[in-house]
């Protein structure tokens, strides 16, 4: 399906020496950040309380976190939880404070400015479970990446699965390193829109590098950057319909689905957007550096002196 048709190859690759330097240059600022200010882990990840309250009307959030705040808890996660008459507590884990003291000292102090709200939940998630939550999510990383590489080396070559894996970790290590910069909380959700982006941004690599291969068996007197020109800009029509209607969910989880899915759907956007610009401008020119040609796909045929010999 096509909504246009682009009659003239666009010339990607002559942009192949300036894009990935820039991608250079974001993926190193992107691990200063995550080195020098780190990712802000959620209670998934550190341990704390999650405590979900009920309210009878509307709950003014902003009201809440001022009465938490009178009694310390300055750094308690408060949002709408499901409708506007739930709320999602979340306190890091305190010290010499049990999950259900501190569970009981919020419900009271809530009481105080609405006698008719209920605790519907107490969930407490211990700093060892954090500490396992981190390195699971890591190893599931290593393995998607590992399992990505894999599949684009049976199913194309090795040239196309590292050019991929780089261009897909250089999508990841942005995202990472923009919720390291503005602080932004990683939470489980968080983590598994990265791992999304993950799979996302191959599917979008994958197209065009099967178009590329495609291209290598019809236009044998074509150049090997034409070719690949030729492939990002017939896939180009695609990439619009695809990306396009995926970020119009994303962008309504973004704008409406309240502050639980709000960080997932700003990672995802961030990957989305980044996966069109690495499949195009940063994997594209990683094959030609590393030297794809037509005689990867195709052998080149015998002379028949050569096939003489024995």
């Amino acid at each position: 399906m096509e909504l246009f048709r682009i009659k003239h190859d666009i010339p990607f690759l002559s942009y192949g020496k300036i894009t990935p330097s820039i991608s250079l240059v974001t993926f190193i600022l992107a691990i200063f950040f995550l080195v020098a200010r780190g990712l802000n882990f959620g209670v998934d990840f550190t341990g704390g309380t999650v405590i979900e309250m009920h309210y009878s009307q509307p709950a003014d959030v902003n009201k809440v976190r001022e009465q938490l705040g009178s009694i310390g808890l300055h750094d308690a996660l408060v949002q709408n939880f499901g409708s506007s008459k739930d709320v999602l507590i979340q306190v890091p884990l305190k010290q010499n404070t049990s999950g259900a003291k501190l569970s009981e000292q919020v419900h009271e102090k809530l009481r105080q400015q609405d006698a008719s709200v209920e605790m519907r939940r107490v969930e407490f998630v211990g700093p060892q479970v954090g500490k396992e939550l981190v390195e699971n999510g890591s190893l599931a990383l290593l393995l998607v990446s590992l399992g990505i590489v894999c599949y684009l080396w049976l199913r194309f070559e090795w040239k196309f699965g590292l050019a991929a894996i780089i261009a897909n970790l250089h999508d990841v290590v942005i995202i990472l390193g923009f919720f390291a910069f503005f602080q932004w909380e990683f939470s489980l959700s968080v983590l598994a829109a990265v791992l999304a982006v993950l799979g996302y941004s191959v599917n979008e690599s994958v197209v065009v590098f099967d178009r590329i291969r495609e291209n290598f068996r019809k236009m044998r007197k074509t150049g090997v950057a034409e070719i690949i020109d030729n492939a990002i800009t017939r896939t180009m029509s695609r990439t619009i319909i695809t990306h396009g209607c995926t970020q119009m969910m994303v962008t309504a989880m973004l704008f409406l689905g309240g502050e639980t899915l709000h960080y997932f759907a700003l990672a995802l956007t961030i990957g989305i957007l980044f996966s069109i610009y690495s499949s195009v401008l940063v994997a594209s020119p990683l094959l030609m550096m590393f030297g794809v040609s037509r005689e990867d796909f195709i052998k080149p045929e015998k002379t028949e002196a050569e096939e003489a010999l024995p």
